[in-house]
């Protein structure tokens, strides 16, 4: 028994070329919506950080590098100074004048934090595998969100980022 395929109605009163092209085409468009959209930037909320702590945010957002570990500077929307981006899959993302970290409550944590050039970096791990890292112990916190499978060892974007937020922020 063979069963013969029937088109639907709606199919059925097209012409034989369309009816054979209408699944291709429906599929090629998906996919191009939806590649399209990858590119999209990803919007990342911006601190509001006081006067003071704003102008140390902005010295350091003119001396972060172009390049952090082989990925570009590719900032999030909508464009901040109190914000940076990296392009990896998936991006990497700085903060400058975030509040004070929430699991950060007493002077023993920030001892056994760890230092990377004189930058004392306060790490909470992710849920997706990766790590927040702020930088504690200086005039403002710096927010950086290394997500899972961005970089081999998170501590690679705080060793690569140290330099510039020494030399910024007191």
């Amino acid at each position: 028994m063979t069963r013969e395929f029937r088109a639907p109605r709606f199919l059925a009163a097209l012409p034989a070329p369309v009816r054979w092209l209408a699944v291709p085409l429906a599929l090629t468009c998906t996919i191009v919506v939806l590649v399209g959209n990858w590119g999209a930037p990803e919007k990342v909320d911006a601190p509001t950080p006081a006067p003071r702590a704003a102008a140390y945010c902005r010295a350091l957002d003119a001396a972060l590098p172009q390049d952090l570990i082989g990925h570009p500077r590719k900032d999030p929307e909508p464009a901040s100074p109190y914000t940076a981006a990296w392009a990896s899959s998936p991006r990497i993302v700085l903060r400058c004048g975030v509040p004070h970290p929430e699991g950060l409550v007493d002077e023993k944590q920030k001892e056994i934090s760890p230092t990377i050039n004189d930058v004392t970096w306060w790490p909470e791990p992710l849920k997706d595998g990766g790590y927040r890292l702020t930088a504690t112990q200086r005039a403002v916190f710096v927010e950086v969100t290394v997500p899972g499978g961005a970089l081999a060892n998170p501590l690679d974007a705080a060793a690569a980022l140290s330099d510039a937020v020494r030399a910024t922020i007191p």
